[in-house]
């Protein structure tokens, strides 16, 4: 009941009194007390500012009330409800616990399934409210997983999504080599793929035939699911499969990007000037990493980016295979984006950049390894009592209730479920026979290789394959991402070099 109309209420009728923006605390303790004093059962009270502590002082009836409503004119009105105010310290039990709606509101099976989410959405919060609506009020669709084709060389075979990740893995290792891959009409998984051809396509002005998806990655994962009927944001963890797709496509488009740059350059003023494809990327790569001190043949690469991860071996001889596989950075920004409820892939991407910290006075944080670090100078207000990423000495918050803990936690399961994973598969599939034992040295490169823990975890994943691994360090001093661009340059030296032979014989 609004409290606008709280002066129409009988005695002894039982209401939940909800408080729009327009009363300030004053006014609404005062009528909601003047309705106590007549006889009125105010079992509850709903409030859109941050005043339940100041209205609770001047009501002379104990009861919980909840506040910080911001949609508390969507709140329907005449409908039987629940509230629950947890003690400090505590969660709410009952509202979280679907068996505890279905008694309070008499539910029955099929209703209880159905409310289901909304209990799991309120675990772990401080207060909720639930109000039963009529039937029919809340409805939705619902669009299929669907089932996954991959075509091998030699076989092909379907996977229902619905089975999870090492289902999926496991099928397309079947498979073999895999030469494309398609998806169930009408599902998410169909959608996705053809979100992916269609992408290509038109990125590169090419025919959707001309696209095949030559690998993979799928990775168990959680989705925020908004609760139907929600009128606070509220969102119930899912359980969801994230996929990255391997596009290939019948033509190249770096004869394009070489265009546009001449084009440039020609703007520029640089007539002389032209431009052409230099090699590929993986044997430029392993070119540039034979120059990181302490390395020798045979060698692999891994070219951890942004979209895919690359493998190169260079065998004694001088040969060179390579293999790439879908899934890197910009995957594990999406899972932490995901897991965390965030809808700012930029937050995401701080997450996964830097450490984390908590701040627990405006002179102290205590940082992700449980030390505690002493300021001179009063941290921003905005980040007090926060959990914030660490770049160098600033500090950015991050919108989420989850503990330091949970969000590194997610942090480094999402690294390892795309970048361990995928360094494991690259590496089985150039090493000699398929097997690690046989590789030396592996070298990390890329922007990827530069992150804080994830040549860590790869290098602890390599450990007991006897494996050197590290931080590729291109010419001794340029780092991991320098090495395709020093490919580049040695592989046109040498070839100037073989010119001149060639003219001086």
């Amino acid at each position: 009941m609004r409290i606008e109309d709280l002066e129409d209420v009988p005695a002894g009728a039982e209401v939940v009194v909800v408080v729009g923006g327009q009363h300030d605390f004053e006014g609404a303790a005062r009528l909601i007390e003047a309705a106590v004093q007549r006889g009125v059962s105010a079992k509850a009270a709903v409030l859109r500012n941050d005043d339940a502590v100041l209205v609770g002082n001047r009501i002379s009836q104990l009861m919980p009330i909840v506040d910080e409503v911001s949609l508390v004119e969507a709140v329907p009105i005449g409908m039987l409800a629940a509230v629950e105010v947890a003690a400090p310290g505590h969660t709410v039990r009952t509202l979280s616990n679907a068996y505890g709606i279905a008694t309070v509101f008499g539910l029955d099976a099929d209703q209880t399934r159905t409310v289901s989410p909304v209990a799991r959405a309120l675990t772990g919060n401080r207060s909720a409210v639930v109000v039963r609506t009529p039937h029919g009020d809340v409805s939705d669709h619902t669009v299929p997983a669907g089932a996954l084709q991959l075509i091998g060389r030699d076989r092909s075979l379907s996977i229902d999504v619905n089975r999870g990740a090492p289902a999926i893995m496991a099928t397309l290792a079947r498979v073999g080599e895999l030469e494309d891959a398609t998806g169930e009409a009408g599902t998410n998984v169909g959608g996705m793929l053809a979100k992916v051809r269609q992408s290509m396509s038109d990125l590169l002005a090419l025919a959707e035939s001309d696209m095949q998806i030559r690998d993979i990655l799928a990775v168990d994962t959680f989705v925020p699911q908004e609760v139907r009927g929600g009128l606070a944001g509220e969102v119930a963890l899912e359980n969801a499969v994230a996929l990255a797709a391997m596009v290939s496509t019948k033509h190249s488009g770096m004869q394009s990007v070489a265009a546009v740059i001449e084009e440039h350059l020609l703007e520029a003023g640089a007539a002389d000037v032209s431009t052409v494809i230099g090699g590929v990327e993986a044997e430029m790569a392993v070119r540039g990493a034979l120059t990181t001190p302490g390395t020798d043949k045979p060698l692999v690469v891994l070219d951890l980016g942004g979209g895919s991860t690359d493998a190169a071996v260079i065998e004694r001889n001088g040969s060179i295979r390579a293999t790439h596989v879908s899934g890197a950075g910009d995957l594990v920004s999406k899972l932490i984006a995901s897991e965390l409820g965030l809808d700012n892939l930029e937050v995401a991407e701080a997450i996964k950049q830097h450490p984390l910290a908590r701040v627990e006075s405006f002179y102290h944080s205590r940082l992700e390894d449980g030390t505690v670090h002493f300021s001179e100078k009063p941290f921003p207000p905005n980040v007090f009592a926060r959990v914030v990423t660490l770049d160098g000495e600033s500090m950015a918050p991050i919108p989420t209730k989850h503990s330091v803990e949970r969000v590194r936690q997610i942090r480094r399961t999402a690294k390892e479920r795309v970048f361990v994973v995928n360094a494991l598969r690259a590496l089985t599939s150039v090493a000699p026979h398929g097997d690690l034992r046989q590789v030396g040295f592996v070298v990390l490169l890329g922007g990827s290789a530069l992150d804080f823990e994830i040549p860590q975890l790869i290098a602890d994943a390599l450990a007991p394959f006897g494996i050197v691994c590290g931080t590729g360090n291109v010419r001794g001093t340029e780092g991991p991402r320098n090495a395709v661009a020093s490919g580049l340059v040695m592989a046109y030296v040498e070839g100037l070099a073989e010119m001149k032979e060639t003219a001086d014989v």
